[in-house]
């Protein structure tokens, strides 16, 4: 899989990461969506990347994604970045999500 970000969207990942210490996941997020078919990508600061997850190397900060979500995506991605602090996730073939979020899954932003 190769993923490319475009300056912007580098520029706002590291306005949004604030020199916070952690590991960037994208995430097929299925949270309220009823089924797993349904997620949608976002964008997780998490604090460690999980056992199931696998390393995706950018032009940006590398990537995790759980390789049980892989089929959800395609093999050749850009995120970009858009209006109301969103990113976008699109492939040469169609946009993923246009309206990507980004949050911040730490501790050090939970406070847990």
């Amino acid at each position: 899989m190769e993923i490319v970000f475009t300056d912007a969207a580098l520029e706002r990942l590291q306005n949004r990461m604030q020199g916070k210490k952690g590991f960037l996941k994208l995430k097929h997020d299925t949270e309220g969506c009823g089924c797993v078919v349904s997620g949608v990508a976002a964008l997780w600061l998490v604090d460690k990347p999980e056992d199931n997850d696998t390393r995706i190397l950018t032009n940006g900060p590398d990537l995790y994604l759980d390789y049980n979500t892989e089929v959800f995506f395609d093999e050749k991605m850009t995120i970009d970045a858009r209006a109301g602090n969103h990113f976008s996730l699109k492939s040469p073939s169609e946009i993923l999500n246009p309206a990507m979020k980004y949050y911040d899954k730490t501790e050090q932003n939970t406070g847990s």
